[in-house]
């Protein structure tokens, strides 16, 4: 965005959110499950708590009820009761609440107070009698009704209590809630130091990770890792072992790869001063002809060395594989050499069944390993000798044998290393044409195989899985 001022403003950016701590995130998942439990608890406790507590209220005021009607008796159909001074005095006495009784039949007022509630809110009806809140006096009660008698003749006593004791009992069972908060804080407290305890040993093996692997790659002793983190530290372990291994393979790649171009190079250099220095055209001609067949041995080994750098075996295999048809692959690959072989005066033929023979590889990949394997028999076998590509089949692979002068068994093994020629070997090859093929076998879990040939050299076999049924 450009300014009035004519110069170029950016927006800015905008703060990274932070990364959340692990410790954090457990904490918050587990107090937070824990602080809902210990809610819970506690308000399902205080409330049986008070349900029980009321109950047991209930039953005193119904049972001062039930005492009362047994008092009550009937003369002619009419309730009458015989209280005295101090029976009164001792049904009405509580030290806390204050207690009021009456007895009716229908609308006339028997005994006790007068104007005692019927009814109320909260009612609980039980198997003798029911209880329920009300207001009397200008003061909130519990009432407990219970009847006595039958028909004309039957009355009903009531008993009511203020709640001064029922509000002081359910006060101190809400202070059961302070136990349940102290014990969630302590909760908190341990869990937050399990946590931290916990985390420990991920913090330590961080640490000597950045201590000791930047630098040198070195891996870490398991022995003091808790078994449940030694999954993470043997992955930890294997990368770095993994990166050293490429490291170290990249290096003594970048070491061979410039010893070896610097031979043709120098070469190179050398010729185009001969050809300068050079008294005549004729002189000139036949240095820039050496040049021409050093320039092509040069661009084949950097087209090796490209081939030998997109190749790591440490890697997965990420080419896609499809059903190729060995037979045809290597009739398109053994036409690229026939003016070669014409060139060279040898005989390169094609042994393969009249079917197709299908196997599950990436067919540039095996093309370049076919084409390394028939160029390697070509530049070492003689003038005269004879070059067969075949095809094999259960399991399905690729085949070339020469008659030349093949190759000794101990050398075998090491011919398959990057620039490692044989002994006999002659002429200007690179020795990196085996180590391709070698790295393309790995790459397609396939075997590779040194061994005589029917025709009196060396036989090189690329034998692959055979493909999976179709479905």
């Amino acid at each position: 965005m450009t300014g009035t001022n004519g110069i170029s403003t950016r927006p800015a950016a905008r703060p990274a959110a932070p990364v959340p701590a692990l410790w954090r995130d457990l904490l918050r998942r587990l107090l937070l499950p824990l602080l809902l439990i210990v809610a819970a608890t506690g308000a399902l406790g205080v409330y049986t708590a008070q349900r029980l507590t009321d109950r047991t209220f209930d039953r005193w005021l119904i049972d001062a009820a039930r005492s009362l009607a047994r008092q009550v008796r009937f003369v002619d159909g009419q309730a009458v009761v015989d209280l005295g001074r101090d029976a009164e005095a001792i049904l009405a006495y509580d030290v806390v609440d204050s207690t009021y009784f009456s007895v009716r039949q229908q609308q006339r007022h028997v005994a006790g107070h007068a104007g005692m509630p019927a009814s109320g809110r909260e009612a609980v009806r039980y198997d003798d009698g029911q209880v329920f809140d009300a207001v009397f006096a200008g003061m909130a009660v519990r009432v407990a009704e219970v009847t006595v008698g039958s028909g004309d003749s039957q009355a009903r006593v009531t008993v009511a209590e203020t709640l001064v004791k029922r509000g002081g009992v359910h006060a101190d069972l809400l202070l059961m809630l302070l136990p349940l908060g102290l014990l969630l804080l302590a909760a908190a407290v341990a869990i937050v130091l399990a946590l931290r305890w916990t985390l420990q040993p991920l913090e330590r093996i961080a640490a000597r990770w950045n201590e000791r692997s930047h630098r040198s790659l070195q891996t870490m002793d398991l022995q003091d890792v808790p078994r449940e983190l030694r999954p993470f530290a043997s992955a930890l372990n294997d990368l770095l072992d993994r990166i050293h291994r490429l490291l170290l393979r990249e290096r003594h790649f970048a070491a061979n790869a410039a010893h070896q171009i610097r031979t043709p190079l120098a070469g190179l250099q050398l010729g185009l001063s001969r050809a300068a220095a050079a008294p005549d055209l004729a002189s000139a001609k036949a240095v820039i002809a050496e040049l021409q067949g050093s320039t092509q041995r040069t661009a084949r080994l950097l087209q090796q060395l490209l081939a030998l750098g997109r190749l790591d075996p440490e890697t997965a295999f990420d080419g896609e594989r499809a059903t190729v048809d060995l037979v045809a692959l290597a009739h398109d690959v053994g036409a690229l050499y026939l003016d070669t072989a014409l060139a060279r005066n040898i005989a390169l033929e094609l042994v393969a069944p009249d079917h197709p023979v299908p196997a599950a590889v990436q067919a540039d990949l095996v093309g370049e390993a076919l084409g390394n394997l028939v160029d390697n028999a070509l530049r070492y076998c003689p003038p005269g000798s004879r070059v067969e590509i075949q095809v094999l089949e259960a399991p399905p692979g690729l085949r070339v044998a020469d008659s030349g002068t093949g190759l000794a068994a101990d050398e075998r093994e090491a011919v398959l290393e990057r620039f490692v020629r044989g002994r006999g070997a002659v002429g200007d090859g690179s020795g990196l044409g085996l180590a391709i093929v070698r790295e393309i076998a790995e790459l397609h879990q396939a075997e590779l195989l040194l061994e005589d040939s029917a025709l009196g050299g060396l036989a090189v076999r690329l034998q692959f899985n055979p493909p999976a049924p179709a479905p």
